[in-house]
């Protein structure tokens, strides 16, 4: 059995999405004693803080999946230069009410892909920045902005280029000692 369990957030709800292929093929870099869960933020009805005394069950359920990770990984797009919509409403919804944070502490991650030359970059600036606000440990080291082209994965999702791989182990090497230190 595994002993650090991963919540893997990815942004992006399409169901080609190259930031759930990324993720798939980080989850694979993975040490033995790390499993990973991806969670689901598709189902989440919009924030309001009018519901924080009766959460929907989605709400609670993420809420409940992301107090049992020992970390988290955010694969995210970028959107006109920010955060998806559906991945600010995850962390808005399981932040609340205020003072019942479930992302609070825990260590982070965050990576991502898009067509565009500079990556996600600025999409993980934003995430970046919200993410301190909830007093996530983020690493801030190695970071990834990549740019998929034609070809940047093969039909089973594996990607191709072994550098690009190898730049991903080392990523996924510092996430783990990451995690590790900040294990409760």
């Amino acid at each position: 059995m595994s002993q650090y369990q991963i919540a893997i957030i990815v942004g992006s709800l399409r169901r080609d999405s190259i930031n759930r292929k990324l993720a798939n093929a980080l989850i694979k870099l993975g040490p033995a004693d790390f499993s990973f869960k991806f969670l689901e933020i598709g189902d989440l009805s919009l924030y309001n803080q009018d519901d924080d005394d009766n959460q929907a069950q989605s709400v609670v359920r993420l809420k409940s999946e992301v107090k049992a990770a020992s970390g988290l990984i955010f694969v995210t797009p970028e959107y006109n230069r920010s955060v998806p919509g559906v991945l600010k409403n995850a962390l808005d919804n399981a932040s609340r009410p205020y003072g019942t944070s479930a992302w609070t502490g825990k260590p982070a991650g965050v990576l991502g892909a898009s067509i565009g030359q500079i990556g996600t970059a600025l999409a993980q600036q934003h995430l970046r920045n919200t993410l301190a606000y909830l007093d996530v440990p983020t690493m801030g080291q190695p970071e990834v902005f990549i740019q998929v082209k034609e070809g940047f994965f093969d039909a089973a999702g594996d990607i191709t280029n072994p550098d690009t791989v190898k730049f991903l182990q080392a990523w996924m090497d510092r996430y783990v000692q990451w995690v590790k230190r900040h294990a409760q």
